[in-house]
């Protein structure tokens, strides 16, 4: 068997190097709008579901739209070429199995605020992997975007962090899952350029349906046939993972991994919107305040990279 003759990480140049255009706000905005909702579908999902079974529902569906979807558009099911095929299961592996199978469990046992405020780490490690594997350095207005967008998830996700103790595991599993996508979305930059986000994001959910059945199936029995969290796991799985993972390879491959991830500074306010409106949480003044500066940071890391 011939060895891969492309390494994991490759170099890729954003379409747009800029300030965002309107369609890279829409993109920016629709998947930090769709992801923020992950938390509650997820916690909805629980209440009937085993982690495990919520992991494959999600994927599976999600694979599943994918999949029609580019069979609809080609008329037939593609595949990536030859030495790209070991990279996109690498991809399904770090971006979708293991982060998948991890967030369940976690909110099990730390809350969504917590779990919000950890995942919003993602840009740093994109940055830090981007410097690491590709030489590429955040500068300038990234580098304040990252840091005020940083300090403004603290301030939204503190007053939440308060009201009640983490355990360790819990806050592990995050800090893993957020750790791989921030290896992952630097690895999807070029096969997005390659494949179009589709297609790509067909291979690894379907990849990643397969790997994650044995989860998925583990303590069966304890799953109870109800219609509102089984519901809310398929709309988490066509949209917030299919949906949602198609526009986020349209957005990488616009403006480049590390100003996309900055998506998940913009996740726990949309987040603290939910739990607002749908669980009676309280604001607090604090996190108002916060959720100016994660905008604000947003915003400033937007601009020119160079």
């Amino acid at each position: 068997m011939a060895a891969p003759t492309k390494n994991l990480f490759q170099p890729a140049h954003a379409k747009n190097t800029g300030h965002f255009s309107a369609s890279d706000w829409v993109l920016f905005c629709s998947v930090s709008l769709i992801w923020g909702a992950s938390f509650l579908l997820i916690d909805i999902g629980l209440d009937a579901l085993t982690p495990g079974m919520v992991t494959l529902l999600r994927v599976g569906s999600g694979a599943v739209a994918l999949l029609a979807l580019d069979r609809i558009r080609h008329g037939r099911f593609t595949l990536p070429e030859v030495d790209d095929r070991w990279r996109v299961a690498v991809l399904a592996i770090i971006w979708v199995a293991i982060p998948f199978t991890l967030f369940p469990l976690a909110e099990q046992r730390i809350n969504s605020a917590v779990a919000g405020l950890l995942n919003g780490a993602t840009p740093i490690f994109v940055a830090g992997i981007a410097a690491l594997m590709l030489r590429q350095r955040t500068r300038g207005p990234q580098l304040i975007g990252i840091v005020v967008g940083l300090i403004g998830l603290i301030m939204v996700s503190l007053p939440s962090i308060n009201e009640g103790a983490s355990q360790a595991s819990g806050v592990a599993m995050v800090v893993a899952a957020t750790f791989c996508y921030g290896i992952a979305i630097n690895i999807a930059a070029p096969l997005q350029h390659s494949y179009g986000a589709v297609e790509l994001m067909s291979w690894v959910l379907a990849i990643a349906a397969v790997l994650t059945v044995p989860f998925g199936l583990y303590d069966f029995g304890s799953n109870r046939a109800e219609f509102g969290p089984i519901s809310a796991v398929l709309v988490l799985g066509v949209v917030g993972t299919g949906v949602a993972f198609a526009l986020m390879g349209a957005l990488i491959a616009g403006v480049g991994s590390t100003r996309a991830s900055l998506i998940t500074y913009l996740v726990p306010v949309v987040a603290l919107v939910l739990g607002v409106t749908f669980r009676d949480d309280d604001v607090a003044a604090l996190a108002v305040a916060g959720v100016a500066l994660v905008i604000a940071g947003a915003f400033v890391a937007s601009r020119r990279t160079g």
